[in-house]
């Protein structure tokens, strides 16, 4: 199986289904086109297919090594990060007076997708870098910003986030690591001194750039206790000179790679710094402000890893489908003898495979428009569509980070399933998928931790005001589909009816039960956003085949591929839109179902 980056559904998902035309429309980028959009994306495949596909399959059999204390990464990963570099790649959305090209970030969105179909353990340290740039951008003194961005725009320098400590995960206020006022630096600001250990840095260190600018959390000497005294430090693998050129090595240095159940391209790395007492850094925006930071990049990262579970997704099912084609097992229903057919021409078979197309179809609209929403919040000239755009965009992310990345584990599990026996053996590559994904349900904060994040902050924050706008949204796209001519749309439109009736039960029952215990909200957390999910993707999805409905009478129409667009919308409806239907139950039942048992009991 040769991955092929799908560039006409991701071209389709932008304009039909997360609403890219209205950005270009809005005017906030006058210079851009539809041509530039297809050329942009058209590059990007040929990228992704032709330099980082090939490395992904002999990443998994070649992991990254440390050696006498240097990462060395996979086989071919150097020389395919400097076509990505040269590509300029890394700066499409980036402000030019940096040397980025100021596109918008949907675009580079769109090409995180891409790229995590070819591989997941290439592309992921390049977000990494991104969402440095973006906390740099946010925070950065005049000198931080002349001295870093300029390199980590273009990607020749590379970016890390180190949060997790060997006692501190997912609950920062335990955070150990120290920062020490130590002098001035030649710019006048406090020069500190770092130290501490931190675990599962992705690409904490690595061998395809001259310097990494890791962004640091640590404790000043008199920060307050918990995550209120939290800040966040720019610590350079080699400090850069007045000029602009490397300096001294720093003493931070990746001690141990983790072992891990996938993605073995990727250098994941226990990095201490101060090891020797000559670990040195700035301060990154305000004292005791580091989370405020964090989040700035944590947020962006979060929409990133629910693009890694589009582009894992799609790999997997890209592999299912042509195995599917090329299997030969069985014959027809009530054919007796002849030849075997392929397993694709078995109804259970073309099941999981709908439900694996489905549901990266569904991810990829829910992602895409999450993307939209940003760019519309930052760059729409009108103020009143710059504040919806925020409310879409926060209310989205939890939905694009939780939700995408536990369907891409259903997806890469199908396409075991599909191999039969042989998905089980590494050779096939389908196992590769599985264990990949696996991750992306975990770190950037859990999915628990982005279920808990919906009915907190997204749900109560407004009492509910932003869900039951997106409700009303869905409801009328349903109306719409209900209301037209073709039995698919018809029952397309009930179905997503149905279900954002549900989702406004499950919401309104949260809202009042907020008000007596919180417990019975957290409770129902994640039920409600699958609940979410399921039907925000099946109104993204509603959506495409409306705008497919519409387009296959046109003469010159692909009208084999639009209707398969609108037989995925049904089929989603029908096995997705109705789980969605069902969760109620679940997310209504409190939290007595889920009342604390003596752990002894749970034991045979």
């Amino acid at each position: 199986m040769t991955y092929k980056t799908p560039v006409r559904d991701m071209r389709f998902a932008l304009d039909q289904m997360a609403g890219f035309s209205s950005l270009i429309r809005s005017g906030a980028y006058p210079d851009l086109s539809g041509d530039m959009v297809d050329a942009i994306l058209g590059e990007a495949a040929k990228f992704c297919d032709g330099v980082i596909a090939p490395l992904n399959a002999p990443s998994d059999r070649t992991p990254t090594r440390l050696e006498n204390g240097v990462v060395r990464t996979s086989p071919g990963f150097k020389e395919g990060y400097a076509h990505y570099v040269d590509g300029g790649w890394n700066s499409l959305a980036f402000p030019e007076k940096w040397g980025g090209q100021g596109l918008p970030s949907t675009l580079a969105n769109a090409l995180v997708d891409a790229m995590n179909g070819a591989s997941m353990s290439f592309a992921i340290g390049t977000t990494l870098t991104t969402g440095a740039v973006k906390a740099i951008l946010h925070a950065g003194t005049d000198w931080q910003k002349k001295t870093y961005l300029p390199n980590m725009v273009s990607g020749a320098w590379t970016g890390t986030m180190n949060l997790t400590e060997p006692q501190s995960g997912s609950d920062l206020s335990t955070l150990r690591a120290k920062a020490e006022p130590a002098g001035v630096n030649h710019d006048g600001t406090t020069r500190y001194r770092i130290s501490g250990q931190k675990i599962f840095i992705t690409y904490g260190d690595h061998d395809m750039t001259d310097n990494i600018i890791h962004l640091v959390l640590a404790r000043l000497p008199d920060a307050p206790e918990g995550t209120a005294g939290i800040s966040m430090f720019i610590v350079p693998k080699f400090h850069v000179n007045e000029d602009g050129s490397l300096g001294e090595r720093n003493d931070a240095h990746c001690i141990k790679l983790e072992e891990k159940m996938g993605l073995h391209g990727s250098p994941t790395c226990v990095m201490v710094y101060g090891e020797r007492g000559e670990c040195y850094g700035t301060l990154l925006g305000e004292e005791n402000k580091g989370l405020k930071n964090m989040f700035v990049m944590m947020n962006a990262a979060r929409l990133d890893v629910g693009l890694q579970g589009v582009g894992v997704a799609e790999a997997a099912f890209q592999r299912a489908l042509a195995y599917a084609q090329d299997r030969r097992q069985g014959r027809a229903s009530g054919v007796k003898s002849g030849p075997m057919i392929p397993i694709y021409e078995h109804a259970d078979v073309r099941r999981m495979l709908y439900s694996m197309k489905a549901l990266v179809e569904a991810s990829r609209g829910i992602c895409y428009a999450n993307a939209v929403a940003y760019d519309l919040a930052r760059h729409a000239p009108d103020e009143k569509q710059r504040a919806k755009a925020k409310a879409l965009e926060e209310l989205l992310t939890p939905i694009s980070k939780g939700w995408s990345t536990d369907r891409a584990n259903d997806v890469a599990s199908l396409g075991v399933q599909i191999h039969g026996g042989m998905g089980y053996i590494e050779e096939t590559g389908a196992a590769q998928h599985m264990r990949d994904a696996r991750i992306a349900a975990i770190y950037e904060g859990t999915n628990g931790i982005q279920a808990m994040d919906l009915v907190g902050r997204k749900l109560q924050g407004d009492a509910g005001a932003a869900i039951k706008a997106y409700i009303q949204d869905v409801r009328e796209e349903a109306t719409i589909a209900k209301a037209g001519k073709r039995d698919d749309l018809q029952a397309i439109g009930a179905r997503l009816l149905e279900a954002a009736d549900a989702l406004a039960v499950s919401t309104n029952w949260l809202l009042d039960a907020a008000k007596a215990d919180q417990a019975h909200v957290l409770a129902g957390a994640t039920p409600y956003l699958r609940q979410f999910g399921n039907v925000a993707g099946g109104y993204y999805l509603a959506r495409g085949a409306l705008a497919a409905a519409l387009a296959v009478r046109e003469p010159d129409a692909d009208k084999a591929y639009l209707e398969s667009r609108i037989a995925t919308a049904r089929f989603y409806a029908e096995n997705y839109l109705t789980e969605a239907t069902g969760l109620t139950a679940a997310v209504t039942a409190g939290a007595a179902p889920i009342a604390r048992l003596d752990p002894a009991a749970l034991t045979g």
